[in-house]
């Protein structure tokens, strides 16, 4: 698990690494092997060219005999009393005849007692000469942790009949060959950490190379995104599986561009669709009532009632009233659908929010400023705009049976206007807090709810950003923050 979270550039690393020292760990082994059989088969191979050469020169004793008809058994013993030991100083090798029967005859070892097992040969053993083709056996034992090889083997007379065994116990000594292996795993350990080394870099050179366009695609990606225009990505000199990785990355670009657009376009479509209806439901509440007022005038009408100009008097207020409505209606949607150019002046931002205030005559609406003049490059008109809204819906959020209190401060921090609108209303609902902004959003019976889109819209116009707080039942705090100068 904790291998799957190291990073691609990691696992490459200690992947090449690991592979270089898993290769130098199978070569040492298999030198050391190596090493080991050659020893096995040196010392077999010696031991045969000694038994080979001290055969040789018993046979040239034998055939120097003047009486051949002396070469007997019993006479080995008066044959080699002499010339025994000078052939084992010649070899460096005991040397000892036995007769057919495993009954030692004659020895190089001078002792004055022999044990068994120098007196006589193995029964098993005599099996193993007369029974193999070659006539020979040879036998390992291990003799304080060192190993030794016996080879008995048949002594011929001139008639190649046997005569006599010939034993040559023959230790192996590996001093020699161990100093030489050690010396060669010294040396090839030099070699292995130099590679080692090298490999390091290369692997890290490697691994950079090869992540370093997978870095570049993986940054790509994580910038990504639906609502902005996307970069393709342009890599030279890459691989076959980088270069369809790239291929393919910007064939989804070029796809996502082309949905972005079409996305945009329905969305667009949709969104005046949804304003459209809105907008025709909007003006169907005041026809309806419109249409009862006329037909009741028209079937009640009576040129000779003495109220009738009263009473045409009453159906005009009503109609006109009705034709008011649908003219706010239209109003603000012709607001919001289009927002008149910005005509940006150097203004005292204090001075303007109260005579937006102005038109209220509400007297539990109470002003607030940081300072008398806060100068600052906006337009009038939206301005007002922004702070007539935010007060029209805090006197809406106020119910009848709570003394009402709006206060609007106007301050300023770090290079910001900061206007608050703070009003003790209903506040609004947890479910409804993500849709304050949306167009057409709002909980009163009357209305399109652009106001606080339209809002919206003005103040990011100026980079600038609006946030509420609202607790239910308390009330809400509209706080509106726009920089001084436009960027």
């Amino acid at each position: 698990m904790k291998l799957k979270k190291l990073s691609l550039r990691t696992r490459i690393f200690i992947a090449m690494i690991l592979l270089v020292l898993l290769a130098s760990v199978l070569i040492a082994a298999v030198a050391t092997y190596q090493y080991r059989e050659e020893t096995k088969d040196y010392h077999t191979q010696r031991l045969e060219r000694k038994e080979q050469n001290i055969k040789a020169r018993l046979d040239i004793d034998l055939n120097g005999l003047e009486n051949i008809w002396e070469v007997k058994t019993e006479n080995i013993p008066y044959i080699f009393k002499g010339k025994i030991n000078n052939i084992a100083i010649v070899h460096k090798l005991e040397i000892k005849l036995y007769d057919l029967d495993g009954v030692l005859l004659v020895s190089s070892k001078a002792t004055l007692k022999q044990t068994e097992e120098e007196k006589c040969i193995d029964v098993e053993i005599l099996n193993q000469i007369s029974n193999t083709a070659e006539h020979r056996f040879v036998d390992k034992n291990e003799i304080e942790g060192e190993t030794v090889q016996s080879s008995y083997s048949y002594i011929y007379d001139l008639k190649f009949k046997p005569i006599a065994i010939l034993k040559l116990p023959y230790l192996e000594n590996d001093d020699f060959l161990s100093k030489e292996l050690n010396e060669f795993l010294e040396r090839i350990s030099y070699a292995y950490l130099f590679v080692l080394l090298m490999a390091i870099g290369i692997a890290f050179l490697l691994s950079k190379y090869i992540t370093k366009s997978l870095k570049t695609i993986s940054d790509k990606i994580n910038a990504t995104r639906l609502e902005k225009r996307n970069e393709r990505i342009d890599i030279d000199d890459t691989s076959e599986e980088i270069s369809t990785l790239v291929s393919s990355y910007n064939s989804m670009i070029d796809e996502l561009e082309e949905s972005a657009v079409q996305l945009a376009t329905s969305e667009r479509e949709q969104a005046w669709r949804e304003m459209a209806k809105q907008v025709a439901h909007e003006i169907k509440n005041p026809l309806t009532p419109m249409r009862l007022t006329v037909q009741n005038f028209q079937r009640k009408f009576d040129p000779e009632d003495k109220t009738i100009y009263s009473k045409v008097n009453e159906y005009s207020k009503t109609l006109i009233q009705q034709i008011d409505t649908m003219s706010s209606i239209a109003s603000a949607f012709s607001n919001f659908a289009k927002m008149p150019a910005q005509q940006n002046e150097t203004l005292n931002v204090v001075k303007i929010v109260k005579l937006a205030l102005d038109i209220f005559n509400e007297n539990y609406i109470a002003f607030t400023a940081e300072k008398d003049e806060i100068i600052a490059k906006l337009d009038r008109t939206q301005l007002i705009r922004v702070v007539t809204n935010l007060v029209k819906n805090a006197i809406q959020a106020i119910p009848e049976d709570k003394t009402p209190r709006i206060i609007v401060n106007v301050a300023t921090y770090d290079d910001n206007i900061l206007i608050t609108v703070a009003d003790n209303g209903t506040g609004i609902s947890e479910e409804n807090l993500n849709k304050v902004f949306e167009p057409k959003f709002t909980t009163k019976t009357s209305g399109m709810g652009l106001g606080l889109a339209m809002v919206k819209n003005i103040v990011e116009t100026y980079k600038g950003a609006i946030t509420f707080i609202s607790e239910k039942d308390k009330g809400t705090i509209f706080k509106v923050a726009i920089p001084k100068v436009k960027n």
